[in-house]
């Protein structure tokens, strides 16, 4: 499947910036969990405030892969448009549909981490 690089670009963008949002949440449920953490000492408490942060540590190495891949990506674009600066907005390039699908899954399971946790803070805050 074929998409202008303007698309392409207007899509890594908008991926990006997804990502720095899911950056700045996993900040917040960091704090979370270590609240958790020091509020309760029960064996199974602390073992599941470990999953946490296993899992959030997870997440930021796939957070970095797909930015790196990503702009990476941005990288060609930029060189493509630079050899020729004739209709950008109008010429074909490859779709990125690894790209879309990694992205996908990544929110999916993020949200489905982010949901977890949050029954889990409110059965311990």
């Amino acid at each position: 499947m074929k998409t202008t690089l303007y698309s392409q670009h207007q899509e890594h963008t908008v991926w990006l910036n997804k990502l720095s949002f899911y950056a700045d949440d996993m900040a917040i449920m960091q704090k979370r969990i270590e609240e958790i953490a020091k509020k309760n000492t029960v064996k199974e408490v602390l073992a599941k405030v470990d999953h946490f942060q296993n899992q959030l540590l997870i997440q930021q190495k796939n957070i970095s892969d797909i930015k790196h891949h990503i702009q990476k990506d941005e990288k060609q674009l930029t060189g493509n448009v630079l050899k020729n600066e004739t209709a950008v907005d109008h010429r074909k390039t490859e779709d990125h549909a690894g790209e879309r699908a990694d992205v996908k899954a990544f929110e999916d399971n993020f949200n489905q981490l982010r949901k977890e946790l949050n029954h889990f803070a409110a059965q311990w805050m």
